[in-house]
């Protein structure tokens, strides 16, 4: 890891280049430029795909761990809207965010970059107006786009320059609009929606269009306490799931019944893991990898799964590929069309993700290649929490007063580890929930080895940094003292934010991808 006082000289400025070139298109179209009269491509100017354009519509949920959908093997949870998406599409396996913290996801996403390049890498920071989102390349070649629901990224919540239309969604999860978008869409135009729900997001909000799961039914994994208030909870996020996949499944039946579902690829994702203990902002699989399921017809020929990695940026460069506008300088991600053509392909042999603040301070890097993944904790020294870790929730309270009676079992105590391991590193195929540590285990030196190279290649070559003035705890964590829970502190200030990760090296200006291969 880069410390922040080495200032390098080298800027890379393509990304300015990029903003401004962005804006000349956004001026043409706005001006009648017609589409497809540009001949020859050049940085994002207008080009004529081989084939028709598709339609695209991003559903993205809010705290919803991969593994919680049917179709990727949950007993329990109803997903069928998602369930039969994949069935007649493309389900990835091995897809990453680039961090499971809200804002920074969302924020890595729209702009196809790593959260210490948008300069909004922590909870809570808006998109600075530099960055380029790509829905505003589709936008001015020629796309109708809509963000309906969710937004926690732009500095206004009511307009942005990406986006013909900002609503909220409208009701419990933010959903009720969107199947009016797609009726009352420009019919002479390709379309890109993305739907960002609430669900499932704390608070828990009842309604009719999900089913009502029993507590005794529901499935508490290995690192929460199985007690009655872990079960209801469990029980009432599985609800805002299943209504996430409800208002999926409304859409999808919308675009059938105007018959362009062939036409239009559909990609269902989620910001981060689900909200409890060890899930959400954790760089485990239970907080870091991302359900992706993509439909598509026309180019999806055959259902199947793919075990290529797949990172969350990716889906910038894919949608540019697929409307025929050449992939900025500024878009770290790279396309997965190829994958979509053959789930065999590997369009990337690692994947890369941050954890930074997130209400607590935090700096750890996680990287994923073949059947590893290594993560770098670079503040070891203080107990890693999120608040959805600590006692103030149901299933966070079962776990704090289990451990506080020490009652807790080795899988369930890394939630109080304090001081952490500065480096993990599990191997998956026989550690599917990372519970045992091989870093100083010597059979794996190799890998061990391999991963530190590679995340040192990232963190040069994309400049990442440890920042010298870190953003602080908002407040000071919980602590079990002679059995007793002590809560955490009062605050002040709810975003006290300081300086950011990348921030001394400039990355925001930075656009190199990081290694994509293992041999780069």
């Amino acid at each position: 890891m880069v410390n922040s006082k080495k200032l390098y000289e080298r800027r890379d400025v393509v990304n300015k280049s990029c903003f401004l070139l962005t804006v000349a298109v956004v001026a043409l179209s706005g001006q009648g430029f017609v589409l497809g009269e540009t001949k020859k491509a050049s940085g994002n100017k207008i080009v004529l795909p081989e084939v028709e354009r598709p339609n695209i519509v991003f559903f993205i949920a809010d705290d919803v761990s991969q593994e919680d959908f049917g179709c990727y093997g949950h007993p329990k949870m109803k997903t069928p809207s998602t369930d039969a998406l994949a069935a007649g599409g493309m389900r990835f396996d091995n897809a990453y965010l680039t961090t499971s913290s809200c804002s920074p996801s969302r924020c890595s996403i729209i702009t196809g970059r790593y959260p210490h390049n948008t300069g909004a890498p922590e909870l809570h920071t808006k998109l600075p107006e530099s960055q380029i989102r790509f829905p505003e390349i589709l936008r001015a070649n020629g796309y109708y786009t809509v963000l309906a629901g969710k937004n926690h990224m732009f500095s206004s919540n009511k307009s942005d320059r990406a986006f013909d239309k900002i609503t909220k969604g409208g009701g419990p999860g933010g959903e009720l609009d969107w199947v009016e978008h797609v009726q009352d869409r420009p019919r002479e135009k390709p379309f890109f929606f993305w739907f960002a729900s609430n669900d499932a997001h704390r608070g828990w909000k009842e309604s009719k269009e999900a089913p009502v799961y029993r507590p005794q039914d529901v499935v508490v994994p290995p690192y929460l306490v199985d007690a009655e208030a872990t079960r209801e909870d469990l029980a009432s996020y599985a609800h805002e799931v299943s209504r996430f996949d409800h208002f999926v499944g409304l859409v999808t039946a919308e675009l059938k019944k105007q018959g362009v579902l062939s036409q239009t690829m559909i990609v269902v994702a989620s910001d981060n893991g689900r909200p409890f203990p060890r899930c959400k902002t954790r760089l485990y699989d239970s907080g870091i990898k991302t359900p992706w399921v993509v439909h598509y017809p026309d180019l999806i020929k055959r259902p199947s799964v793919s075990k290529s990695l797949v990172s969350v940026i990716d889906l910038s460069a894919t949608c540019l590929e697929l409307a025929g506008v050449e992939k900025p300088a500024c878009i770290q991600g790279q396309s997965f069309v190829p994958v979509m053509k053959d789930p065999q392909v590997r369009v990337r042999e690692l994947v890369f993700a941050e954890h930074n603040w997130h209400v607590f301070k935090n700096h750890e890097r996680m990287v994923r290649f073949n059947d590893y993944v290594y993560i770098k904790n670079n503040y070891p020294n203080q107990i890693n929490l999120c608040v959805e870790s600590s006692h103030a929730t149901p299933a966070g309270k079962d776990l704090w007063e289990a451990h506080a009676a020490g009652a807790t079992t080795a899988e369930q105590q890394q939630v109080f580890a304090n001081p952490c391991p500065t480096e993990e590193l599990y191997r998956l195929s026989n550690d599917p929930n990372q519970f045992i540590n091989l870093a100083s285990n010597p059979e794996h030196s190799e890998a061990l080895v391999n991963a530190r190279k590679q995340l040192a290649k990232w963190t040069e070559q994309t400049g990442d940094t440890i920042p010298d003035n870190p953003t602080p705890h908002r407040y000071s964590p919980p602590r079990i003292e002679n059995g007793k829970i002590i809560p955490g502190g009062d605050y002040k200030n709810s975003k006290p934010h300081a300086e950011m990760p990348g921030a001394a090296r400039n990355a925001m200006s930075l656009n190199h991808p990081g290694p994509l291969q293992l041999k780069d």
